[in-house]
């Protein structure tokens, strides 16, 4: 068994990329290295390509690549528990600190983790941009990258509006947590981004870039604002802008599932009324009060040889809307929200199968007035399945249900439809800023966008992440969604901690930090959906994390790599904590260097093991006590369930080197009996 040293790095993103590579393209990657002569050749491409080509660019965009690649130093997240809300049960998150490093030190844990990510980054409007990286460029700098300038920084041309100046930091912003976002979505995730016109188009070329033209799915055009009034007032040369947009790219276009909507909802009386003003015809009329007597007449082949089965219905009763209300004494809309499920109108649809049960009715002489059929479609939502259609008539008029484009909400039936890529959010607008209960003046989205957002791609235990969480609107929706539906999402909320400047409303009620802000807005809205719900069957707390300074003395010579449990290797490199560090932080730390282990799982201290020793998430031994003893020894072998991983301090075990085997051949025996024949890798490292 082969002693592991913890990595020091959180991230190999080079690495990863390189096992990537060698996944699809074995010939190309050769002893570790990448023969890029090879890969071209891979690709089709068999000279060498010329020096200008198709792509965005800017000063600073190389930068903005290595950045990507180069691992955090120095730095983690801290646990904040005091912060916290029913830290012990929730498995939401709220980490504070600059969102490129809080990502990078999230990729090992959530690495293909994330269903949904929402973002509304900055709009790099000359106001709202906050995010200082190291890329950042100067004047001078960037009139020399666009050849305005000397070395010396000596003026060619006057550039009083550049396009790089102006553009460059955004771009290598945004570019960098992209890429690495990515990296946390999983196979079938989607990733929704608000924008305004100002980057729109840059912005669509970084993410064509990033997740590839192949995965772009739609651009929505967002109404939040109703446009001005006719008096003329600030009128300028531009149109007057009410829109903002919404970019929407899947991981993988081909494992994305289908939209669950969205839709827009109409209260049935309002929607008939809606169509009588504008003198529109209301064509869901009919009730179904009686199918009839099913009687089986013959079978036909759809266009792939399929058969459908063709039914006569003997004695229906069909009644019109009106007819039903004078019936039973029911007001129309009574009769509506009584009956919807068998409501419906007919069309002459121009369907092949419609073709195919006329063709069958004439050729067999059917007279009946009533004709219901069988089969199993090939596509859409009942693909796969015995679906029934009723057919009216010698044209044979489809039935059109308003059951299938309508819904029952508290008690009220509404018409459900789908909307394209106009969504108009005006009327969520309108007490916008206090919504939440938090004064939120610039930026804020409604609640009700973000819950349609997620219901369209979340099921529900996915995870949605908003890494530009401002005021905790994704943290809310998900917490009303999940009270409504019974559903388990998680979110995980990261903000920058900018500060609420002197003499706002949030300054003046306390406010030091948007963190501040978004965390007690969790905490208020859980409150009121509890209260308005009736419900606290879902999860309202989260556990806060801040980036901070490591806990740990890492030796630079310390080396990654997975334990190979054949062979023991030692060394006399040593790693020490900072001084004041608590245990409960070291061991997170170490944590961050795990893949798939959510930071949310509990933790708990093994004291009859030793002071200093604890396991995480049921699996992970951490053991930072500074003596091993022979005893100690014993109860760690007798585990149960045996930890998929241990982490020793190396100094704890001295120069006893006699308990240092001993120690991993009772280990070894433990973890090769218990992983039997799965496939899961257990490990042994050191710090």
């Amino acid at each position: 068994m082969e002693e592991k040293k913890v990595s020091q790095q959180i991230n190999d993103i080079v690495g990863d990329n390189v096992k990537k590579l060698a996944a699809l393209f074995p010939s190309v990657v050769k002893d570790g290295e990448v023969d890029f002569d090879a890969l071209r050749e891979e690709l089709g491409e068999f000279k060498e390509v010329s020096s200008e080509k198709y792509e965005l660019t800017w000063a600073g965009k190389k930068d903005a690549k290595k950045l990507v690649q180069e691992d955090l130093t120095g730095r983690t997240l801290k646990y904040f528990p005091e912060e916290s809300v029913d830290p012990d049960n929730t498995e939401n998150l709220y980490i504070e600190g600059d969102n490129l490093e809080v990502l990078k030190m999230l990729r090992q844990n959530y690495y293909g983790a994330i269903r949904l990510i929402y973002i509304d980054p900055p709009y790099n409007t000359g106001k709202d941009f906050v995010y200082n990286d190291n890329f950042a460029i100067s004047k001078n700098d960037s009139d020399y990258e666009e050849g305005d300038a000397s070395e010396l920084g000596e003026a060619y041309t006057v550039n009083t509006m550049s396009s790089n100046r102006f553009h460059a930091k955004w771009l290598s912003m945004i570019y960098s947590r992209l890429r690495i976002c990515k990296d946390l979505m999983i196979d079938e995730g989607v990733i929704f981004i608000s924008i305004d016109d100002n980057e729109l188009t840059n912005l669509k070329a970084i993410c064509d870039e990033v997740f590839g033209e192949e995965n772009y799915v739609n651009i929505v055009s967002l109404n939040l604002k109703n446009t001005a009034g006719a008096s003329g007032g600030g009128e300028d040369k531009r149109l007057k802008k009410n829109i903002e947009y919404i970019l929407i790219y899947a991981k993988n276009y081909s494992s994305m599932n289908l939209f669950e909507g969205p839709y827009t909802f109409t209260e049935i009386s309002d929607l008939i009324q809606q169509y009588e003003n504008e003198g529109k015809s209301w064509k869901y009329t009919s009730v179904l009060v009686d199918e009839g007597q099913k009687e089986y007449v013959g079978s036909t082949v759809d266009g792939d040889g399929n058969e459908i089965k063709i039914f006569r219905r003997k004695n229906p009763l069909m009644l019109s809307v009106k007819q039903m209300a004078e019936r039973e004494g029911l007001s129309e809309k009574e009769v509506y929200k009584k009956y919807g499920v068998s409501i419906f109108q007919t069309t002459n649809a121009q369907t092949s199968i419609r073709t195919r049960v006329m063709e069958y009715r004439n050729e067999n002489k059917i007279d009946d007035d009533l004709l219901s059929i069988e089969y199993v479609p090939k596509t859409g939502k009942n693909k796969g399945t015995v679906y029934e259609q009723f057919y009216k008539g010698d044209k044979c008029r489809l039935f059109v249900w308003l059951k299938d484009t309508s819904e029952e909400k508290d008690g009220e039936l509404y018409k459900k439809d789908l909307q394209g890529t106009f969504w108009n959010f005006v009327g969520e607008t309108k007490n916008l800023t206090h919504e939440g209960d938090i004064p939120f003046p610039n930026g804020k989205k409604p609640v009700k966008l973000i819950k349609q957002i997620i219901s369209m791609v979340t099921d529900e235990d996915d995870i949605i992440m908003d890494f530009f969480s401002g005021s905790a609107t994704t943290a809310h929706a998900v917490m009303d969604l999940n009270a409504e539906t019974g559903g388990s999402r998680k979110y995980i909320m990261i903000q920058l901690p900018e500060e609420c400047e002197e003499g706002t409303d949030l300054h003046n009620e306390g406010f030091k930090t948007i963190c501040d802000v978004g965390k007690e807005r969790i905490k208020r809205a859980a409150k009121k959906i509890q209260e308005a719900k009736r419900t606290s069957l879902f999860d309202s707390g989260f556990k806060v994390f801040k980036v901070a300074d490591t806990n740990i003395k890492w030796n630079s010579l310390i080396s990654s790599g997975q334990l190979d449990l054949t062979q023991i290797e030692t060394t006399a490199d040593e790693v020490d904590f900072m001084p004041g560090s608590m245990d409960e932080d070291i061991v997170y730390e170490l944590i961050l260097r795990q893949r798939d282990v959510p930071l949310s799982e509990k933790m708990e201290r093994l004291a009859d093991i030793g002071e200093r020793t604890y396991l995480y998430a049921t699996s992970y031994l951490v053991c930072l006590e500074s003596k091993i003893t022979e005893v100690m020894v014993d109860k760690l072998a007798s585990l149960e369930p045996v930890p998929v991983k241990f982490i020793f301090r190396d100094s704890a075990f001295g120069d006893d080197i006699a308990l240092k085997d001993e120690t991993f051949r009772r280990l070894k025996a433990v973890i090769e009996k218990n992983a039997g024949d799965t496939k899961v890798s257990y490990t042994v490292e050191f710090i």
